[in-house]
């Protein structure tokens, strides 16, 4: 695999933000400012449409879709989006990580087990079996991690590389680093 340091889209910088839809942005603000002491940017909203299918061009969702946004800022460089649709014929139920279009957040620490009793302690989150280990012929060899589910079934990850060496040597020393403290 060969290193690319120039973007093959003109100008791209970064990532911008990672953006969700969760079913109650109230409740997904307070959950991540509360437990993972993000920061609340802005909420905006409610945007709809009336008349025409504006909303359908634009967003590929229902033209009567009604639609609020906020915008939170985990630790140093993520902004993340969240989304409260209200549509007809919206699906409820979260995809399952083996669902197309399934996905996750992983968060990165340094004490895979305190992390573990935490988030086990927050009411309404479903923790996955763990903390897990790695295969030792792993790209990312001594990572540890768990699985667990907010409380209206958004999947998130806790990982940790308890070496300390971002897997030096191995293919997973490429991903990018954790920043040095949360904020």
């Amino acid at each position: 695999m060969q290193d690319r340091f120039e973007p093959l889209v003109p100008t791209l910088r970064s990532v911008s933000h990672i953006a969700l839809t969760v079913p109650r942005l109230d409740q997904a603000i307070d959950f991540f400012v509360t437990y993972f002491g993000a920061d609340l940017i802005y909420q905006i909203g409610q945007f709809e449409e009336a008349d025409g299918d504006g909303m359908r061009r634009k967003l590929d969702v229902d033209p009567r879709a009604k639609l609020t946004i906020a915008m939170l800022r985990l630790g140093q460089h993520t902004n993340f989006e969240r989304f409260e649709y209200e549509a007809l014929e919206q699906i409820s139920s979260p995809p399952r990580n083996s669902d197309i279009s399934g996905h996750h957040l992983a968060f990165r620490e340094d004490d895979i087990d305190a992390s573990y009793e935490y988030v086990s302690s927050i009411s309404g989150v479903t923790v996955s079996e763990g903390p897990n280990g790695v295969d030792p012929d792993s790209p990312v060899a001594s990572q540890r991690w768990f699985y667990f589910k907010t409380p209206w079934g958004m999947q998130l990850e806790m990982t940790t590389c308890p070496t300390g060496d971002d897997y030096v040597g191995l293919p997973g020393e490429r991903t990018a680093p954790p920043t040095a403290t949360w904020r």
